[in-house]
């Protein structure tokens, strides 16, 4: 072929593979602008029912991230139950007022007079996933501190988390010396919304695993078991109920071998599947549903 129909082939395959990469790219500056609009605090505050009292950016630790903010109720109960909540963002992103996450928890359960927190905590790429438990641990350690001045009970804190929250969560729930370590008592229960990180060696070892799970959990081996929920959960570990959605591969599967080996060592762990999306078992969580009604029926369960 000659010299000029070799350039010219050349360049028509540089602007195809372009054209065909343009989704790929695009979508890649969508994910990377989401990332970084979610490092900020939510352009519109949380919808909250009337009465409620809010406490912004109480401080756990002396990193300005280690912040978490409380929602008091108007009316709360006596010794009222506490509900902590964990964002998720891939162990990298996220805020404690991430759109989504404290409006329906909120609207459901301040008016039944719980008490809603909600705590940021370090992120990658500077604090590794066991770290950020360690924060957990330490939110929670303050909560229970704080709960008698908001008229709630440091013994009825339940862990709630999402996605990479969720995996922060249960790790905290399953490790007692997680806890034990920051100061604080067991908390009540944990609800893991939909983790993907329940067994952290299973998860890594897979093929075509998405770059997050390698940026959040690196390449040591001995990281992924001190990380994993599964690996680090003990006969001390307190109750969980663990959310998943049946639209993805992995988050089923994990949950039900994660409660299968807590059945083992005597520690109560219920699976609750639904036929939701990853977002939506966040966003939708205090909504009228029959979802919304089994995670309140646990908690009031738990609470008895």
């Amino acid at each position: 072929m000659p010299n000029a129909a070799v350039r010219q082939a050349a360049v028509l395959l540089l602007l195809a593979l372009a054209a065909a990469d343009a989704p790929a790219q695009a979508l890649r500056e969508r994910l990377q602008q989401a990332r970084e609009a979610s490092r900020q605090p939510a352009a519109r505050p949380p919808e909250l029912p009337v009465g409620t009292r809010v406490l912004r950016d109480l401080a756990y630790g002396d990193d300005p991230r280690q912040r978490f903010d409380v929602y008091l109720p108007a009316k709360p109960l006596d010794a009222a139950p506490v509900i902590l909540v964990v964002h998720g963002g891939g162990w990298a992103n996220g805020n404690k007022d991430n759109p989504g996450l404290v409006d329906g928890k909120a609207g459901k359960w301040l008016p039944e007079g719980r008490v809603l927190v909600s705590t940021n905590y370090r992120m990658r790429p500077d604090t590794a996933p066991l770290d950020q438990a360690r924060d957990v641990a330490r939110a929670l350690a303050q909560v229970q501190r704080l709960a008698p001045e908001w008229g709630a009970d440091p013994s009825r804190v339940v862990l709630m988390g999402h996605s990479a929250g969720a995996h922060l969560a249960a790790l905290v729930g399953a490790s007692p010396s997680l806890w034990r370590e920051a100061g604080a008592s067991a908390p009540l229960g944990v609800v893991s919304l939909d983790s993907g990180a329940l067994d952290v060696p299973d998860m890594m070892r897979r093929p075509r695993l998405p770059p997050l799970y390698h940026r959040a959990f690196g390449a040591d081996p001995d990281d992924w078991v001190a990380a994993s929920p599964q690996h680090q959960l003990t006969a001390q570990a307190v109750p969980m109920l663990l959310v998943c959605s049946t639209r993805r591969n992995d988050a089923c599967p994990q949950a039900r071998a994660f409660q299968a080996e807590a059945a083992t060592l005597g520690v109560a762990m219920e699976v609750l599947p639904q036929a939701l999306s990853h977002r939506q078992l966040n966003r939708e969580l205090g909504l009228p549903s029959d979802y919304t009604a089994a995670v309140d029926r646990w908690l009031d369960a738990l609470a008895r």
